[in-house]
C-alpha cells in the first residue's frame, strides 16, 4: 500500500464512473498544457516587443515549431509507449515488470536526448533553409534551434518520467512542477531579452534552463516515491524485453508524429511563400490554437490511460465506455474553446503583434480551423484509444495516409492552382475528418476482436 500522501495524487481507473475520474485526470493536465502554452507565448510575446527585431524575430522563433516537433517527435511517441506499459503493468500490480519499465524509459530519454540534440543542431540551417525561410528571418530562427536542441536530453526526460506519472492517475504534481519552471522561464525571458539584450539567443536560452528544472524535479518525484515506478541510479539500465515493447508502441506513434508534424512543415514552407508578415500572422495563430489543441489533448491522454489500465485490468466493457466519454468530453471542450478564441481572434493576436496586415492574416487561419477544431481531438481520442489497446501500427498507417498524404496532394494540387492561405489551411479540417473516420472503422473492428478472447499481452499492431 503507498502512503496516504502519495495515494492521493493516484486515480482508480477500473472502477466506479468514468466522467468523474477523466475529468480529475484531464484538467490538471489542461492547466498544465495551457500554463505551457502561456509560456511559450511569453517566448514570443517577450521578444516580439522587447526584441531588436520585431517582426522578424517573432516569426524567427514561431515558425521554428514545425520543424522542432518534427525532430521530437519519435522520443514524444516514445512517451506513449511507456505510458501504455506502465499503466498496463500498474493496474495488474506487475511490480517488477513496472520498475524495469521506468528504468529503461529513463536510459533511453538521456540516450535519445544526447542524440536528437545533436542532430538539430547540424541540421537546423540547412533546413529551414530548405524550408524558405526569407534571408531576414532565417539566422535567428537557425540561433532559436540550435540553442533550443542543447535542452534536448532534459526535454525527453520530462516527457518520459511524466508519462509514468500519467499511467498511474498522477497528472497534478506535473502541474505544480510546471508551474515553477515556467514562472522561471519568464523572469528568465525578461531578464534575458528586455535587460540583456539577446533577443532570441534570450528566449532559447530561457527555455532551456526552465526544461532542465521541470526533468530535475520529475527525477526527484520518481526518486522519492515508495511505490512501484520508484526511481534509483543503482538500478539505470535498459531492459532489452522492456524496450523492444515500448519501441513497438512508442515508435510508430512517433512516426506517425513526424508524419504529421513533416505536414506541419510543409504547410510553414507555404505559409512562408506569403512572407514575413504573413509568417508572423500564422505564428501567432498556431501559439493561439495551442491552447485549444493542448486542452483537447489532455482528453486523448486520458483515452490512452484510462483504456491501458482498464484493458490490463481484463476490464473489455469500460474500454468501450472511456471511448464514448473521452469523445463527448473532447467535442464539448473543442467547440467551446475554439469558438470563443476565435470571437475574441483580433483581441488575442494583438497581444502578439501590433502590425494589422499580421492580425488580417491571424484572421484567416483561425475562421477555418479553430471553429472546427473539435475534429482534430475526435480523431486523437479514437487514435488514442486504439493505442491504449496496445495497437500501434495501425493508427500510424491511417495518419500517413489520411493525415500526411492527403495534405501533400492538396497542396501539389488545390493549393498550387488556388494559390491562397484560406485553400492552404483548408487541408487540416479535411485530413481530420477523413482520417477520424477511418480510425472509428479501426477501432471498431478491434474492440469486437478482442471481445472474443481475452488479450493482456502488450505491442500487438
Amino acid at each position: 500500500m503507498a502512503p496516504a500522501g502519495e495515494k492521493k495524487y493516484e486515480i482508480d481507473m477500473v472502477h466506479g464512473a468514468l466522467l468523474p475520474k477523466i475529468l480529475l485526470f484531464a484538467v490538471p493536465l489542461v492547466f498544465s498544457s495551457v500554463l505551457q502554452l502561456l509560456f511559450n507565448a511569453a517566448d514570443i510575446v517577450v521578444v516580439g516587443h522587447f526584441g531588436e527585431d520585431g517582426a522578424n524575430s517573432v516569426a524567427a522563433v514561431g515558425s521554428t515549431g514545425p520543424l522542432i516537433n518534427l525532430l521530437v517527435a519519435l522520443f514524444i511517441g516514445l512517451s506513449v509507449g511507456v505510458n501504455v506499459l506502465a499503466a498496463r503493468y500498474f493496474a495488474a500490480g506487475e511490480k517488477q515488470n513496472m520498475s524495469e519499465t521506468v528504468h529503461t524509459a529513463v536510459m533511453l530519454s538521456l540516450i535519445g536526448g544526447v542524440l536528437v540534440g545533436a542532430l538539430g543542431v547540424m541540421v537546423a540551417g540547412p533546413v529551414l533553409e530548405a524550408m524558405g525561410s526569407p534571408e531576414e528571418v532565417l539566422p535567428l530562427a537557425t540561433l532559436y534551434m540550435q540553442i533550443y536542441f542543447l535542452g534536448a536530453p532534459v526535454l525527453f526526460l520530462y516527457n518520459l518520467g511524466s508519462s509514468i506519472l500519467r499511467a498511474v492517475g498522477d497528472t497534478r504534481r506535473p502541474l505544480y512542477f510546471l508551474i515553477i519552471s515556467g514562472v522561471i522561464n519568464v523572469i528568465l525571458n525578461l531578464l534575458f531579452v528586455v535587460a540583456f539584450r539577446m533577443d532570441v539567443a534570450g528566449v532559447a536560452f530561457a527555455t532551456v534552463i526552465s526544461e532542465g528544472i521541470s526533468a530535475l524535479l520529475i527525477l526527484r518525484c520518481l526518486m522519492r516515491t515508495t511505490q512501484s515506478y520508484r526511481f534509483s541510479f543503482r538500478k539505470l539500465a535498459i531492459t532489452p524485453g522492456k524496450l523492444r515493447m515500448i519501441l513497438q508502441i512508442g515508435v510508430p506513434a512517433g512516426i506517425q508524429g513526424m508524419i504529421f508534424s513533416f505536414s506541419n512543415v510543409l504547410i510553414q514552407s507555404s505559409v512562408n511563400s506569403f512572407g514575413a508578415i504573413a509568417m508572423a500572422g500564422n505564428a501567432a495563430a498556431v501559439n493561439l490554437e495551442g491552447f485549444v489543441y493542448m486542452s483537447m489533448n489532455a482528453i486523448y491522454q486520458a483515452a490512452v490511460s484510462f483504456t491501458s489500465q482498464n484493458y490490463g485490468a481484463g476490464e473489455l466493457r469500460r474500454v468501450g465506455r472511456v471511448l464514448l466519454t473521452c469523445l463527448a468530453t473532447v467535442f464539448v471542450l473543442g467547440a467551446v474553446m475554439g469558438n470563443l478564441f476565435t470571437l475574441c481572434g483580433r483581441e488575442l493576436l494583438s497581444f502578439y503583434t501590433d502590425k494589422q496586415a499580421a492580425i488580417d492574416c491571424g484572421m484567416t487561419r483561425m475562421r477555418i480551423i479553430c471553429t472546427i477544431y473539435f475534429l482534430c481531438g475526435t480523431m486523437d481520442v479514437l487514435c488514442g484509444c486504439i493505442r491504449g489497446l496496445g495497437y500501434s501500427v495501425v493508427p500510424m498507417i491511417v495518419s500517413l495516409v489520411g493525415a500526411c498524404g492527403f495534405r501533400i496532394v492538396w497542396i501539389l494540387t488545390y493549393f498550387r492552382a488556388h494559390h491562397t492561405l484560406q485553400t492552404l489551411y483548408l487541408s487540416y479540417p479535411i485530413s481530420w475528418l477523413i482520417t477520424g473516420s477511418v480510425h472509428l472503422l479501426c477501432f471498431l473492428m478491434l474492440y469486437r476482436k478482442l471481445s472474443l478472447p481475452k488479450v493482456q499481452r502488450a505491442g500487438e499492431g
